[in-house]
């Protein structure tokens, strides 16, 4: 069933993509290994999309399916991981500019605001100007920049740059993530860390405000 999960996704079948999800978190399924096959769907429409095999309206459909599917694990994840107690910190967020997918984004943003974290989504498409902008305002201890593809890294650069221009660089902690992300591109950017799925932001997050 997965698998054809997985399909429904890539090939922008929302009915049968939401009625699969539905039946597997009703049927007990980890909500975390559906965020991963997610995470996998959305690199795949990622990797079309740069092919030339996908464009535009495609990955906007594909974000519409995902919110969707976001949404109907985002109280199965705060049943799970949610912690009591006040805020641990804050959290600045958004996908970077030239990039439109906020897929895994959303992931994360449910996952901090499950684990007790004050979060500010900025949304997608965002110039380092407005990250810089927003987090004077804010006052976040992390910011997350998230991307899907790969010509969102100049931009990811352009936004920790800005940061360091600004002198708020010093303040916070940057963590870089998304489908194309990994060690090389983070070192890239000029980040702090890169974290492979909503969890691993997580443990980041919390690492960084010191919370357990």
């Amino acid at each position: 069933m997965q698998e054809q999960l997985y399909n429904a996704i890539v090939e922008m079948k929302e009915d049968e993509a939401l009625a699969l999800a539905r039946e597997e978190l009703e049927g007990g399924r980890d909500p975390l290994e559906l965020v991963d096959l997610f995470r996998k769907a959305v690199e795949e429409v990622g990797d079309r999309y740069e092919k030339g095999e996908y464009f535009l309206p495609e990955l906007m459909m594909t974000g519409q399916i995902m919110d969707q599917l976001a949404e109907m694990t985002k109280d199965k994840l705060k049943d799970e991981y949610e912690d009591s107690g006040k805020t641990r910190g804050k959290v600045l967020i958004g996908t970077v500019k030239d990039d439109i997918h906020d897929i895994g984004k959303n992931i994360v943003r449910f996952m901090l605001d499950a684990n007790g974290f004050e979060v500010k989504d900025l949304g997608v498409d965002i110039a380092p100007e407005k990250f810089i902008e927003e987090a004077k305002q804010f006052e976040p201890q992390v910011v997350g920049l998230s991307a899907l593809l790969t010509l969102a890294f100049d931009p990811m650069k352009d936004t920790v740059e800005a940061f360091e221009k600004a002198g708020l660089r010093n303040k916070i902690k940057i963590m870089v993530g998304g489908a194309p992300v990994d060690d090389k591109v983070c070192e890239y950017t000029g980040a702090d860390a890169w974290g492979k799925d909503a969890v691993e932001a997580v443990s980041l997050a919390k690492k960084w405000v010191g919370g357990a």
